[in-house]
């Protein structure tokens, strides 16, 4: 399974309304980080899971969800999670 796949399964626990996943491993060509490949990404997510927190919470549960992808697959993650309150 690809890795933004992967991540997307673990994603699932916030019953999302909506997930993008940007695969920005191209534009990290030469980058220490970017030597496997398929490890800059950038999420775009909305979920009412993220009512009432602040974006340090949002991120933190998100990095929680995505757990050992966090510690050795994803170099880099980028994050815009929302409420449906904020579109």
């Amino acid at each position: 399974m690809e890795l933004s796949q992967q991540i997307n399964e673990k994603l699932k626990v916030f019953a999302p309304l909506s997930v993008e996943i940007l695969d920005e491993s191209g534009l990290h060509i030469g980058h220490a980080g970017a030597k496997g490949g398929g490890s800059h990404f950038q999420l775009n997510i909305v979920s009412h899971h993220f009512s009432g927190k602040s974006r340090v919470e949002r991120h933190r549960m998100i990095y929680a969800a995505l757990g050992t992808l966090m510690q050795h697959a994803i170099h880099a993650l980028a994050i815009n999670a929302r409420n449906p309150d904020e579109l």
